[in-house]
């Protein structure tokens, strides 16, 4: 499924500032552990889709959302709810990173990266780090999962920030669901219609 899912060209791909924010041993393995695109084929939607409905998919198909993250990925939950100053506050997702040991928060978002979404993370990273995290954690990590990004504005809005901060894609599907391929032609069938 890795091999299949192209792992190895996503990996330690998405854009981050965990070399300015974190110690060199848990950088590196924080950009490891980062991909871009994630792969969210296995939820089978096809066109647009909203943020709380792609978070609903994404809770029903865990274990596969699981096998997407990688290896040390634990599910603490989602629409984590945080108070503040009598205001509640609910993160999309919460995961604990073994290995890393500490809270990955991440942020759902559809449609294009807005400046916006790192700032509400970053407040995000510090209510886990006051109020949720302990002493024996290290910090909390941040992911932006949005549909498109690009790559200049993203650095542009996490440099500076003293929270980790990652972003990254997600693409949904490439391949037609199996219901559908038999009412569509083949590519054979496409290019002996071109070739006529």
């Amino acid at each position: 499924m890795q091999i299949k899912s192209n792992l190895y060209e996503r990996s330690a791909k998405g854009i981050n500032n965990f070399s300015n924010t974190l110690p060199k041993l848990q950088s590196d393995l924080a950009r490891s552990i980062i991909k871009d695109p994630y792969n969210l084929e296995f939820l089978d939607i096809q066109g647009k889709i909203i943020e709380r409905d792609l978070e609903n998919k994404l809770i029903d198909n865990i274990k596969n959302f699981l096998l997407e993250l990688g290896q040390g990925f634990a599910f603490v939950g989602n629409q984590y709810h945080i108070e503040l100053e009598g205001e509640d506050y609910y993160l999309d997702l919460v995961f604990y990173h073994i290995k890393l040991k500490c809270y990955v928060v991440i942020e759902l978002k559809t449609g294009k990266f807005k400046l916006e979404y790192a700032g509400k993370l970053n407040f995000y990273l510090n209510l886990m780090d006051r109020k949720i995290k302990d002493n024996s954690d290290n910090p909390t990590i941040g992911l932006i999962l949005c549909e498109e990004k690009q790559g200049i504005t993203v650095e542009y809005a996490i440099e500076g920030i003293q929270k980790s901060i990652g972003v990254s894609q997600f693409k949904l599907t490439e391949t037609l669901p199996k219901k559908l391929e038999k009412f569509l032609p083949t590519p054979q069938e496409l290019a002996k219609l071109k070739s006529e």
